[in-house]
């Protein structure tokens, strides 16, 4: 037996692939079940270890890294199933549980995808596993009610192996950077009823869910109870506030020393000219560079899903550097080539050599047909154990597979042309999913942009001009010629600043629509050259090639904001703390600080929005004003409550 230098059992692994040697040994024994002696006598690394397991110290040993193992496979999408007691200290002279693999439970279903459907296919797959992973029940809460002897898988296996078996490369895909950082900030899942339909919500806090409910009437908190607690604290708290003193601070430079000058907030923008910090447009151009690789994982990773693979297409012909594409990555010249059909090589050389000592032997992978292999560099693989039962997607994954792909063809996370194809991609699989059986899905702050969302952020990425129909304040449908500028989110809602002065610009059979206001705007005492609209009133457009370049001025959105919230509501809010995170979200906004705390000012187009927003961040907003809008937010909060307890 081995030993380290502490005395401890030390785990033999010359060639680094035990996990593959554990699959190797229950699968060639499926459906038997294999007790934790029989594992360990048949697995090498195991056997060089821990022998017998004539010990108890033996027996902890092998129990420890035989349960990391199985984690790891559980990591990949291969899930070992077990019954008996787990091993425990008092198990002394107990061959103390049985393992086999789960295989053939459920049918998987088995589909093409073209290359171009890849990159899109790797982003739903990372948002659907985020999903799936997140919303998992606590294992050791549901493994408290069951008897002990009966069969469970305290490693609950990640879907997603299974697709990569169907579609290979998928694992070298580059996701974009902004679309990994939004569905990585989102860590938590929860349920939410809205009108009749379960919705599955990621969001990254509780302040951010009940943003969402609250912006969502009628909805409710379903699962978990911890989201639904949360919800209520911030309820009580918002139904508690008091009214805020309304007037700013006026400082003068004998007092600054007291309190300092207050500070705006600036808001974010989709703009033809300038970059403002975590602007959507500096995102895209981080789009352009390759995100990092999905997946790829290591060597162990690679040939499980090489192995899932070759085992979902048995008899099927794949040439050396068609493996090594899908499976490392495209090559970057002749010598990378070469290097990356040497690791396939080798990796198919240790799927067909496991455990092979003798006694201890497992039954290997496959059979290579190896004289098609060192003629022409075609590998040929038959018998795999059974193991393409885990090729394909499950029913319950495609389902939140296809929901992701949906939902990303609708929001702004993804580049034009990567939605269009997503596009397609969802009326493939939702052929596959039975009707009802797909879950709504949604990111907080990501609600599907209006229609024409991409061509108005198609005319400010080509300069081009906008020909487009709109509903006026009357409801009346008017045409216009303008230059959009800059599209920004404000209440949750997506706006397009326009620019009207295009006349010297307009193409002959386009001047008739051209409409340039030179009157006086009252609130900026500038003449009325832009127009900020809601994009969702933008009915038709298209695009038109400007004659000549416009010379567009710089306006900053907070002064584009005056232009659309002349009949807005002057709100306040008063923190508990200074510096608060949400704050910082607020265009137009000004801080002063106010005691241990801060005072917001902020004007507020949508009384129904600043409702929902001070009782989602209930926990540090102590007093709002006006009076009308707190008594609008305790009435909304207490109804809400309400509305809870009768449920």
């Amino acid at each position: 037996m081995a030993e380290g230098t502490s005395g401890r059992r030390r785990f033999s692994d010359k060639w680094g692939k035990h996990e593959l040697d554990v699959l190797a040994v229950l699968s060639s024994a499926f459906p038997q079940w294999l007790t934790s002696r029989q594992i360990a006598q048949r697995v090498k690394a195991y056997a060089d270890s821990y022998g017998e397991l004539a010990d108890q110290a033996a027996k902890a040993a092998f129990a420890k890294q035989f349960q990391r193992d199985r984690a790891k496979l559980a990591a990949m999408g291969i899930a070992i199933e077990s019954r008996q007691p787990e091993y425990s200290s008092k198990s002394e002279g107990q061959d103390f549980a049985s393992y086999r693999l789960q295989l053939g439970d459920e049918p998987r279903i088995r589909l093409m995808f073209e290359p171009e459907d890849m990159p899109v296919l790797a982003a739903a797959n990372y948002l659907a596993r985020s999903m799936s992973i997140s919303s998992e029940p606590d294992q050791s809460q549901l493994a408290q009610h069951a008897s002990r002897t009966t069969p469970r898988v305290p490693q609950t296996p990640i879907p997603g192996l299974g697709l990569d078996s169907i579609a290979p490369g998928l694992g070298t895909q580059p996701i974009p950077d902004s679309l990994v950082k939004v569905i990585d900030s989102r860590r938590f899942a929860a349920t939410v009823d809205v009108d009749g339909e379960h919705l599955n919500v990621a969001y990254t806090d509780s302040d951010d869910l009940a943003m969402f409910v609250l912006e969502h009437p009628g909805a409710t908190i379903v699962s978990p109870q911890e989201a639904v607690d949360a919800y209520h604290r911030r309820l009580h708290a918002a139904s508690r506030f008091t009214l805020a003193d309304e007037s700013a601070s006026r400082f003068t430079l004998a007092d600054e020393s007291a309190s300092p000058v207050s500070a705006s907030v600036v808001s974010p923008s989709i703009s033809r000219d300038v970059r403002e910090p975590g602007d959507p447009e500096s995102i895209k151009a981080q789009n352009k560079k390759n995100g990092p690789a999905f997946q790829t994982g290591s060597e162990v990773d690679r040939r499980l899903r090489l192995m899932l693979f070759l085992s979902a297409h048995l008899g099927e012909e794949f040439s050396m550097s068609e493996l090594a594409e899908r499976f490392i990555g495209k090559p970057k010249n002749d010598d990378e080539l070469k290097k990356f059909v040497n690791i396939i090589h080798k990796d198919i050389n240790t799927l067909t050599t496991v455990s092979d000592d003798g006694e201890m032997a497992g039954s290997q992978f496959f059979d290579i047909d190896w004289p098609l292999l060192d003629a022409e560099g075609i590998v040929s693989a038959t018998n795999s154990l059974g193991l393409e039962r885990l090729a394909g997607i499950s029913p319950q994954y495609l389902s939140m597979l296809t929901a992701s792909v949906s939902y990303l063809a609708h929001s702004p996370l993804l580049p034009d042309k990567q939605r269009g194809q997503a596009e397609s991609l969802y009326e493939r699989l939702r052929r596959h999913v039975s009707p009802g059986q797909t879950p709504w899905l949604s990111l907080t702050g990501y609600e599907l942009e209006p229609r024409s969302f991409s061509i108005v952020k198609r005319a400010i990425n080509t300069d081009s001009l906008l020909d487009m129909e709109y509903s006026d304040g009357t409801g009346s449908t008017r045409r216009k010629l303008v230059a959009p500028a800059k599209i920004f989110i404000d209440e949750g809602v997506y706006y397009a600043a326009v620019y009207t002065d295009v006349g010297s610009a307009a193409p002959k059979d386009k001047k008739a629509y051209v409409s340039k206001d030179k009157t006086i705007d009252k609130a900026n005492g500038k003449p009325r050259i832009w127009q900020v609209l809601r994009l969702a009133r933008i009915e038709k457009a298209e695009l038109v090639k400007p004659t000549k370049q416009i010379n567009i001025p710089n306006m900053p959105v907070s002064e584009l904001r005056k232009w659309s919230f002349d009949n807005g509501t002057d709100a306040v809010f008063i923190t508990d703390q200074r510096d608060l995170a949400f704050i910082k979200t607020l265009p137009g906004a000004t801080v002063e600080q106010c005691g241990a705390g801060e005072k917001v000012h902020l004007t507020v187009s949508s009384d129904s929005w600043f409702v929902a927003f001070c009782i989602a961040h209930a926990r540090h907003i102590t007093a709002v004003a006006p009076e009308t809008l707190r008594t609008m937010i305790v009435a909304r909060a207490e109804r809400e409550l309400s509305v809870s307890e009768n449920k």
